[in-house]
């Protein structure tokens, strides 16, 4: 399966267990996990990635992300399950 089966390119939105999920969700929680992550990143940094984190994580959970990804870092997965 191709990232575009599952969302066309003329969409921007996808419906799962009957939630609008928005394209680009996965990426910018990676993003936000890589920043959290980051020894460098300023307190304000880490707290914004850790909102929008919990933010998306019903779509993450609908997208069925966690039943195959689950977080190396122990404090990041604790986080998300917490």
């Amino acid at each position: 399966m191709r990232a575009e089966d599952i969302l066309p390119d003329e969409a921007s939105f996808v419906e799962r267990d009957g939630m609008m999920l928005r394209k680009g969700t996965v990426a910018a929680f990676l993003a936000n996990a890589r920043t959290w992550l980051d020894a460098q990143a300023t307190p304000e940094q880490v707290a914004a990635a850790a909102a929008a984190m919990l933010a998306a994580r019903p779509a993450l959970v609908a997208l069925g992300l966690f039943d195959i990804l689950v977080p190396r870092d122990p404090w990041l997965a604790a986080l998300l399950t917490g």
